[in-house]
């Protein structure tokens, strides 16, 4: 659309756009103001006031007949020209050629209606009666106004004013003439009835967890049938005896008061007591978060520039603190519960002997024990069961043993050797497992310095014992009567089983000899290795390879045996006294000895037959003595006891749990037999292999 215009006409729209209007009922204080402007003003045909502005722009004749052409458009300027949407007909981005081009400005919904409108005249006609009373108050309103109006103008001289006023045709003294009330505006406020959006409709739900299911199957034979129903008639004829025998409703009612609180207080107890364990071990992970991630994430990248060598990395220290003045004698792994050990706490001064403690420590939860037994006597050596993890045997330096059950509440083993069933008569210095005999009951094997190995059986009410063989220095037992004098007795200081035989174990002596017996063969043993100069310490058979076991001993020595073969295949020493060995669980080359000095040997005898891969020392080797050390049967960790009441653990670098290399596109071979090959690969290099087995 064009649209011509010129500059006088402009000049004359911001003119009259500028002109001023005074409304009535006014202030006197306008007054003054309002004859300036009369002055000024310029008069036009119809009477009106036209006000010029002191800022306007002042044209010249030419500039003022000049035309200007301005062409307007109905389109918006600020309308987008490049939306894009997605077609999932064509499966591809489509412009949209048609623009919205109206802005809206202003927008507001009312219920106002126009008092000229026929909605309007029927309002007013319904509403005759209020109308009529709100037309005389508004008259009393506007008299009192006009009087206050003219009043003041005047005063203050308003004589023009009044002039304007009725010149005015919409006055407020024309209005008051034709006798209608005075309204501020042109809208009829009126009442109506108005609806509420109504609130979106909510739904919620939740789901339970299914209540925990079981299934229960059973075969009905005849007894069973005859047992439910002798159990009916039993209990029946205990209710008769209970009601015979009530007592009065008085003291019934005060009995059970006093029973329920305490049987509320209990369950709430143990509720809050297994809360709290979840709580502190969730403490405990947040504070050695560090350790956490090393433990399950961190390989040592300096293994690489290392060689064959490796190092250990300290995790966690786990100390009780009423068991720091005694000595950590035995560790051992829950075959179950991986994360779980117990530790034997005793003495090994014999002049200071006292009370000892068993504890059961977790990987999840560093700072305190998970169970813990006190005991009248220093424990030196205790198992867990394989297959029964929940069952720890344990020997005590006054020579009796013990079992104990973790399902069990107290402190007090389930089973307990005393003078009447066969305990030992000095300190018991080994305890193993065994598979459960011909009626299924659970049985363990103790030696002991006083030259017996025992066979323990767990009865329903009693350990049963059975002396297996005597221990003597000329390597032969006699079984004469009770009183009988016999031989010099020699003082058993470690046991083991073999893994694969199960009838065949060794016993080392204090007198640094080693025997090998059966269990079905009492009189004799099956052979004797002359091993070391002093005691022997530990002697374990390998995890893998049937015929190799390994020992240490306080002479500063571990040996390496074929249990074919009385001589030793490997010897090395220490150059400290050993305190304890122990083999990987992950490859049959691989075992770790602690000294007194406070340092870790690890070995990989198909790395290097001849010197340890690593000596790292772990605590100080003036004050602190290790005395027991122990893989984990997983992860690629080690537990490390010492004489003053704490357990280390590290975590073995790359190099020491390194696998062997295999061609490239050949997956690496697994199994036992891999591992039996190994060590029999090291013998044969060794030029002592002898085939025959046992």
């Amino acid at each position: 659309m064009h649209v011509t215009t010129n500059n006088a006409a402009a000049s004359v729209r911001k003119g009259s756009n500028a002109q001023k209007v005074t409304l009535p009922g006014a202030k006197s204080n306008k007054t003054a103001s309002k004859k300036k402007d009369e002055d000024e003003a310029v008069d036009i045909g119809d009477g009106k006031a036209l006000t010029v502005p002191p800022d306007q722009l002042k044209l010249t004749e030419a500039e003022l007949k000049e035309e200007i052409t301005r062409t307007l458009t109905a389109n918006n300027p600020h309308a987008p020209q490049n939306i894009v949407r997605y077609s999932f007909k064509e499966r591809s981005y489509k412009p949209i050629l048609v623009v919205d081009q109206m802005a809206v400005l202003f927008e507001m919904e009312g219920n106002l209606v126009h008092i000229d409108s026929d909605e309007g005249r029927r309002l007013r006609a319904k509403e005759c009666l209020s109308e009529e009373t709100a037309t005389v108050d508004t008259e009393a309103e506007p008299d009192k106004e006009e009087s206050e109006t003219r009043a003041t103008s005047v005063e203050d001289g308003g004589e023009a004013e009044e002039a304007g006023d009725e010149d005015r045709p919409d006055s407020v003294a024309s209005k008051i003439d034709k006798k209608e009330p005075k309204i501020t505006n042109q809208f009829n406020f009126s009442e109506r009835a108005s609806q509420t959006l109504n609130n979106p409709l909510r739904e919620r739900s939740c789901q339970t967890e299914p209540p925990p299911r079981s299934t229960f199957s059973a075969t009905a034979n005849q007894w069973e049938i005859y047992d439910a129903y002798e159990k009916e008639l039993q209990k029946q004829e205990k209710n008769k005896e209970k009601q015979k025998a009530v007592p009065s409703k008085k003291d019934d009612d005060e009995s059970k008061k006093k029973i329920m609180p305490l049987e509320t207080q209990h369950n709430d107890l143990t509720k809050v007591a297994r809360v709290a364990k979840i709580l502190e071990r969730m403490v405990n992970q947040n504070i050695f978060d560090d350790i956490a991630q090393d433990f399950k994430n961190f390989e040592d990248p300096s293994d690489e520039f290392r060689g064959q060598e490796g190092t250990l990395l300290p995790l966690w220290k786990f100390q009780y603190d009423k068991a720091k003045r005694l000595s950590v004698t035995a560790l051992s792994w829950n075959k179950k519960y991986q994360d779980l050990f117990a530790a034997g706490m005793g003495s090994y001064d014999f002049s200071n002997q006292g009370r000892g403690m068993l504890i059961f420590h977790t990987l999840k939860n560093p700072s305190f024990p998970e169970y813990i037994y006190p005991t009248n006597s220093g424990v030196l050596c205790l198992d867990i069961h394989e297959q029964h993890s929940y069952l720890v045997a344990v020997g005590f330096y006054d020579g009796s043993v013990a079992v104990y059950n973790l399902k069990k509440k107290g402190q007090e083993p389930v089973y307990m050797s005393t003078a009447k069933t066969g305990k030992h008569t000095d300190p018991v210095w080994q305890v193993r497992w065994q598979s459960d005999d011909l009626d299924n009951n659970h049985n363990f094997y103790s030696v002991s310095s006083d030259g017996r190995v025992v066979s323990w059986t767990l009865s329903k009410n009693e350990l049963v014992f059975r002396d297996i063989i005597r221990l003597s220095l000329d390597s032969a037992v006699s079984e004469g009567p009770e009183g009988a004098q016999q031989p010099s007795i020699a003082c058993g200081t470690s046991l083991d089983f073999h893994k694969h035989i199960g009838y065949l174990f060794l016993v080392g002596t204090e007198e640094g000899k080693i025997h090998k017996c059966s269990k079905w063969y009492s009189s004799q043993f099956l052979e004797t290795y002359p091993a070391h100069s002093m005691a022997v310490d530990a002697v374990k058979w390998n995890h893998f390879h049937p015929k190799v076991f390994i020992s240490c001993s306080s002479d500063w020595t571990v040996k390496l045996w074929d249990h074919t073969i009385k001589t030793p295949m490997f010897t090395f020493d220490l150059k400290a006294a050993v305190s304890d060995v122990a083999w990987a669980p992950y490859s049959s080359t691989v075992f770790a000895a602690v000294t007194i000095d406070g340092t870790v040997h690890v070995f990989d005898l198909s790395v290097n037959r001849h010197e340890a891969i690593c000596q790292q020392q772990v605590v100080d080797k003036k004050k602190t003595k290790l005395t027991t050390i122990e893989f984990n049967p997983i992860h690629p960790i080690i537990i490390v006891g010492n004489d003053r009441g704490y357990v280390g653990s590290f975590k073995l670098s790359p190099n020491l749990r390194k696998k062997p290399k295999t061609k490239k596109g050949q997956e690496a071979p697994k199994g036992p037999e891999v591992e039996v090959a190994k060590m029999d690969k090291l013998l044969s290099l060794s030029g002592e292999l002898d085939q025959n087995t046992v």
